[in-house]
């Protein structure tokens, strides 16, 4: 039984900073009824028929606490039997809620979801002491004995030293991001999946992507200092370890060779954003007069190192592709997040990726990336490239804190 795409949207990605940033102001609740509302309306859904909203947040506490997906279907009107949950997979959860949304149609026990995600940075920013420990084993010095956790920047260091990726090519990428973000802002390839978002009063919050940086070259990228080193230093625990001990832990011959390449150019945005998914059974849309755009082919989660943490996009990719029974030459179309630079530039250079097919209308470096959201609406970019460009299948994937990647492959239809 297949899971049908009908319809993906999303909305703009405000810079997640306050008072700067220009959805801070609003609850977190508004970015998910913004695009839930979108998708009933834009579909006629009678909301009632809506088997469960499966969301993804992946900071779950203060104003973003309490259960999201089932608070934002709420106030975007949704039927009361319309049901909700909210779960987290750290980066990869926007891919996690469509995968298992994907599922249960499939399944044939449900037949009306509504999957995906959303983050509002600026309150994580606001109030730090909602994010509680900030370290992913939360001094848990038994599991960092075993498997020392860094923050990613450092990880995404100590990977591009590994690999000997340097800066001019992780500069080149981000500036790739910037250019081809811009080329599709002009020509509206965005315009089909984003909704505003409205205050209040009705009046219009953001309707347009804040963040790019459309005048990046090589030049001002080349400018700005890395910064992983400085972090790296930092003590982060009772022990007194630093998070360059972690790293240094499980690979103790970077401690005198580690290359920093990573900065603020380089890296992904910090934005406020959200995105959604609407699937559908074959039976379902049949009897509603629903026309499928793309369906689920495959999908697919891997666990890599947790120390490097970043590694699992490339056995991700492998895997769903051994799942759906196709290979990299099948593929029309890849999104492969770029929480930093060298996670897709790595996936690119160990899978032999025609670079012309990776983050087409760019990537997280310059559009900013919503944690929770981030993958939902990776999976509408892709699926409104496909219909663009004439292309079949896309594959999309990211890498998650832990080493995780969920993955995941639709076909337009």
């Amino acid at each position: 039984m297949d899971a049908f795409i009908i319809d993906a949207v999303r909305t703009p990605r405000a810079i997640g900073k306050a008072p700067k940033g220009a959805l801070s102001h609003l609850h977190p609740h508004r970015l998910g009824s913004t695009v839930l509302r979108a998708l009933a309306e834009r579909n006629d859904i009678d909301t009632s028929h809506v088997d469960d909203v499966i969301w993804g947040t992946s900071v779950q506490r203060g104003l973003q606490g309490h259960n999201l997906g089932r608070m934002a279907a709420l106030e975007a009107g949704f039927d009361e039997r319309s049901s909700g949950m909210t779960l987290d997979r750290f980066c990869g959860t926007g891919i996690t809620t469509v995968s298992l949304g994907a599922a249960q149609v499939m399944s044939g026990m449900e037949d009306l979801v509504v999957c995906g995600g959303s983050e509002m940075m600026s309150h994580t920013r606001i109030h730090p002491e909602l994010v509680g420990n900030t370290q992913l084993d939360s001094e848990n010095l038994v599991l960092r004995a075993q498997h020392p956790q860094s923050q990613q920047g450092v990880s995404a260091d100590a990977i591009a030293t590994l690999e000997r990726i340097d800066r001019t090519a992780v500069d080149a990428l981000a500036v790739t991001s910037q250019v081809r973000a811009d080329m599709a802002i002009k020509e509206g390839r965005f315009h089909n999946a984003i909704v505003p978002v409205l205050n209040d009063d009705g009046s219009v919050a953001l309707d347009r992507d804040e963040f790019p940086r459309p005048g990046t070259t090589a030049d001002t990228l080349a400018s700005l200092p890395a910064i992983f080193k400085r972090v790296a230093r930092a003590e982060i625990g009772p022990d007194g370890a630093t998070f360059g001990d972690m790293i240094y832990q499980k690979y103790p011959d970077l401690r005198d060779k580690m290359t920093w390449v990573h900065h603020a150019g380089n890296a992904s945005g910090i934005v406020d954003g959200a995105g959604a998914v609407l699937l559908a059974s074959e039976r379902y849309s049949e009897r509603n007069r629903l026309k499928p755009r793309a369906r689920v082919v495959a999908t697919a989660n891997i666990g890599d190192c947790p120390t490097l943490m970043l590694n699992a996009p490339v056995p991700a990719i492998r895997k769903v592709l051994d799942k759906a029974g196709l290979s990299i030459a099948d593929i029309d179309v890849f999104e492969i997040n770029e929480a930093f630079a060298v996670v897709p530039e790595k996936a690119i250079r160990d899978l032999n990726l025609d670079r012309s097919k990776v983050n087409i209308n760019g990537g997280a470096i310059a559009l900013g990336h919503p944690i929770g959201a981030t993958g939902a609406i990776l999976i509408g970019t892709a699926l409104d490239e496909l219909e663009r460009s004439g292309g079949r299948y896309a594959l999309i994937t990211m890498c998650a804190a832990g080493g995780m990647a969920p993955a995941i492959i639709i076909e337009r239809l």
